[in-house]
């Protein structure tokens, strides 16, 4: 078939200075920093829901994407059309990696045997574009949010039926993104949650999603699967309350049902954002917790409380994200992933480049004002410096287990009073941290 971005050549870096819309200025991939290029740091992907399948609808009107190689049929042929057109601009746009749910890759048919053989179909061309271009796929995950079946949930679902067909989505899924190479694979309840505690068994349903879990869990070993367990936390939409609402939550659960060790985190900045979280917070607590397995790399509109999913381009953002990451020592198999779609202004294919490259070069730059900030470590001195009473003495005793409530008591009586503690700084450590942009 034609090339579908006949007018673009291959995004090249051009440094700094470069006034090339269609360059990059800061993502060198074979930049070293802290030992690792730039490319093995960042580990790039391009998401196949937003990029490809995304039509710029809302609930006011319908979509405005221009996209000639796309007739809008829910057909096989459609869909591997789609897939070569994927693999071009990926391949342009020099990413490593890739990711898609089950149904954004290959249409729903009538029954699950049909939609089996329609993902078999695509999932053949995914492999030979995959071959011929060196791109990997960096997760796969089941869509169980769309279809009106799972309006009530599909592995909380209050009907028996629904989560069996998940389950066997589910299963499917996992089979072809072991075909594929897949590094990982992501759960995102979209549905599992609740509208009102009313109608709602809250225990059975957390019961029956760590079946879920356990069952992909011991499908995975039974078919050689070794790709890392992924949950995506998200606090609400569409449902009132989802069970995965933020990090402290999914490990609280994955804790609780003894599937810690076979899952971490795909954290998510506008998902932090509804949570009422920082992105930098959700990464320190998975961090802190040995559980952070990727990011999705977007941010979301302050002024909305709604999932906006916005490219970034923050540097204040990409600067704090890759501070956590780096100091947790990297994602492992994660990666930095654009779940992330263009406007519904910015309408012509050309844009997916713009936004793409835009979103490559904030965390490229936000990777080195990082790293150099890790070199100069002055905040590092600061924290060590502001909880220095606990590496000796009574800090220590506390730390270690010694101290007890009739230690502590006797220390203080003794003691007789507490001394002035050192100021937080919270306006010079703002300040130093503007010195570096």
């Amino acid at each position: 078939m034609a090339a579908a971005f006949p007018e673009i050549e291959k995004i090249r870096y051009e440094g700094p200075k470069s006034k090339n819309p269609l360059a990059f200025r800061w993502y060198n991939p074979d930049e070293v920093i802290e030992g690792k290029t730039m490319a093995e740091h960042l580990r790039f992907s391009v998401v196949y829901w937003h990029t490809f399948r995304g039509t710029g609808s809302d609930p006011f009107g319908p979509g405005t994407m221009l996209r000639p190689w796309d007739d809008g049929s829910e057909s096989v042929e459609n869909a591997i059309r789609r897939v070569k057109v994927a693999f071009e601009f990926i391949e342009k746009l020099g990413a490593p990696f890739y990711a898609f749910h089950d149904r954004d890759v290959a249409p729903e048919g009538a029954t699950l045997r049909e939609s089996h053989k329609n993902f078999d179909a695509v999932a053949k061309v995914l492999k030979d574009e995959q071959d011929r271009t060196g791109i990997k796929l960096l997760w796969g995950t089941a869509n169980l949010f769309s279809n009106p079946r799972f309006m009530h949930g599909a592995a909380t679902s209050s009907h028996a039926d629904v989560f069996a067909y998940g389950a066997a989505q589910v299963k499917k899924c996992l089979e072809v993104t072991k075909a594929l190479g897949g590094e990982n694979y992501v759960f995102w309840g979209g549905r599992e949650g609740y509208q009102n505690l009313l109608n709602t068994d809250l225990k059975r349903e957390l019961d029956h999603l760590a079946k879920f879990f356990h069952m992909a869990v011991d499908y995975a070993k039974k078919i050689g699967f070794t790709g890392q367990f992924l949950i995506e936390p998200k606090p609400k939409e569409p449902t009132k309350h989802q069970y995965d609402s933020d990090a402290a939550a999914c490990l609280n659960f994955l804790r609780s049902y003894d599937l810690l060790p076979y899952f971490k985190l795909n954290l998510e900045t506008n998902h932090a954002t509804l949570a009422g979280h920082t992105m930098m917070h959700e990464l320190e607590y998975a961090g802190m917790q040995g559980a952070l397995g990727s990011i999705d790399a977007n941010t979301g509109d302050l002024l909305l409380g709604w999932d906006t999913d916005q490219f970034p381009t923050n540097l204040y953002l990409t600067t704090e994200c890759m501070l956590a990451i780096l100091k947790w020592g990297g994602m492992g198999a994660g990666g930095v992933n654009f779940d992330a779609k263009v406007r519904r202004e910015s309408f012509e294919p050309i844009d997916l480049f713009y936004a793409h490259i835009g979103g490559m070069d904030a965390f490229a730059r936000g990777l080195k004002i990082a790293a150099e900030m890790r070199a100069d470590g002055e905040f590092t001195k600061f924290v060590k410096d502001r909880y220095s009473t606990w590496d000796s003495g009574i800090g220590a005793e506390i730390e270690s287990g010694k101290a007890t409530f009739e230690t502590l008591e006797a220390y203080m009586l003794e003691k007789g009073e507490i001394s002035p503690h050192k100021s937080g700084r919270q306006e010079m450590l703002e300040n130093l941290f503007n010195r570096y942009f």
